[in-house]
């Protein structure tokens, strides 16, 4: 007998006004379907998660998940937003608002990250998605925006919120929810498409992007060197490139119509490999987004090369703006959780204390969300630090950051204090 398969059930949007998709209503359809046919296995388990307050709890429990060894099935239900910050999606959550989106929202490469190491082939994500303008417009230009890595299969449709009036519904993965209580079993293509086609009759939205696997796996080795931008970091799409074979592609329709045919991908920038020096950049003027392609690197497993050219961002941004500069922390915060992808803790965990530091510095408050989330995730890595004596060593000035930003969650200094001794 194969081993037993997982489905994770997640749905998640926020409370009150913010809420764009009615994610949470295609549970009770999910859960009537048994979860042998959600995983294509002889047995499995399911794990529901209906309306998550918090990353760190959605993450801990995914990475549960990815850690089983027999194929896992992810059915995602939510809305995304764009982080104005660093420019990538985000899964928001039950707390989300656009005020605190980068810390009580999943980020979507915290997604990448744990199911893009799974062995290709045993892994599958389902997706129905209402997307945020800023993520629409950015989805258009890069459909790679949403890359799980060169193992994940994603199968999914992204639709643009509703300005006003009421959430849209999930109604792609009600249909393959309908699908298999129907006690059709064909193959994941034909149910894509068939869930679209369905969904688009249903839907009110006049357009959608339907993502599905590219039809051929990723090659293996590194994406080929490209030149390493400079300047300040966009905040417009990502400009279109050519591709490497093997990327989830998105395709856009019409509403009321659809095809089980992947699209051409408009694919993020080649990743410089690390071995090559990087230039001094393209002509004055020519600036690109860095931050899909480093983390395609990192996802990828190439950790070295995407913690190379983060540094070399990071180099210029302090070159230009100098070290006391938001755009300096900016790129400190991302090395921070390139090395939480790379399975640093303490690593990740001494940069998290550095850009805390760096923010109060530069005259944020102690409540301030970007303060509380960095001391709040130098917090987490800490405690998955395995060498003792480097989270002694650590310990006295996350406790001192832990005084000065008690963050959110009561008892935290009291609990580091404990774990101290």
């Amino acid at each position: 007998m194969g081993a037993a398969g997982t489905a994770v059930l997640l749905a998640a949007a926020p409370a009150g006004r913010g809420r764009a998709m009615d994610a949470a209503s295609v549970l009770p359809a999910l859960a009537a379907v048994p979860p042998a046919v959600l995983t294509g296995t002889a047995t499995a388990s399911v794990v529901e998660l209906a309306d998550p307050l918090d990353p760190q709890t959605v993450l801990t429990r995914l990475r549960a998940a990815a850690a089983s060894p027999g194929p896992l099935v992810v059915f995602l239900a939510g809305q995304l937003h764009l982080d104005k910050r660093q420019h990538l999606p985000h899964l928001a959550l039950a707390r989300t608002t656009p005020a605190t989106l980068r810390y009580t929202a999943l980020p979507w490469h915290w997604l990448a990250g744990e199911l893009g190491v799974r062995p290709p082939g045993t892994t599958t994500v389902v997706a129905d998605l209402a997307a945020d303008p800023d993520v629409w417009l950015r989805l258009a230009a890069a459909p790679d925006l949403l890359h799980l890595g060169p193992g994940p299969l994603l199968y999914g449709r992204v639709t643009p919120a509703p300005r006003r009036g009421e959430p849209s519904t999930p109604d792609y993965l009600r249909a393959w929810a309908e699908l298999w209580r129907s006690g059709a079993r064909p193959p994941l293509p034909a149910l894509h498409a068939e869930a679209a086609a369905r969904a688009a009759a249903r839907a009110t939205a006049p357009e959608a992007f339907l993502l599905t696997p590219a039809p051929t796996p990723a090659p293996a080795g590194s994406m080929p060197a490209g030149p390493l931008p400079t300047g300040p970091l966009p905040a417009a799409p990502i400009p279109a490139v050519p591709a490497p074979a093997g990327r989830t592609t998105a395709n856009r329709t019409p509403a009321g119509r659809t095809t089980a045919l992947p699209a051409t991908a408009v694919p993020m920038r080649a990743v410089p490999a690390p071995t090559v020096p990087a230039p001094a950049g393209p002509p004055p003027g020519v600036v690109e987004d860095p931050h899909p392609a480093i983390l395609a690197a990192a996802t990828a497993g190439r950790h070295g090369e995407a913690a190379a050219v983060a540094a070399a961002w990071e180099s210029d941004a302090l070159r230009r703006h100098g070290p006391r500069s938001v755009e300096a922390v900016h790129w400190l915060e991302v090395r921070a959780d390139l090395a939480r992808l790379a399975g640093e803790p303490a690593r990740s965990c001494e940069l998290w204390l550095t850009a805390a530091e760096s923010l109060l510095a530069l005259g944020q408050r102690a409540d301030d969300p970007d303060v509380e989330g960095a001391v709040d995730r130098a917090h987490h890595q800490w405690e998955r630090i395995g060498d003792p004596a480097r989270a002694r060593a650590l310990g006295p000035t996350l406790v001192a950051l832990r005084e000065r930003v008690p963050g959110r969650r009561p008892g935290a200094l009291a609990a580091l204090r404990r774990r101290m001794g």
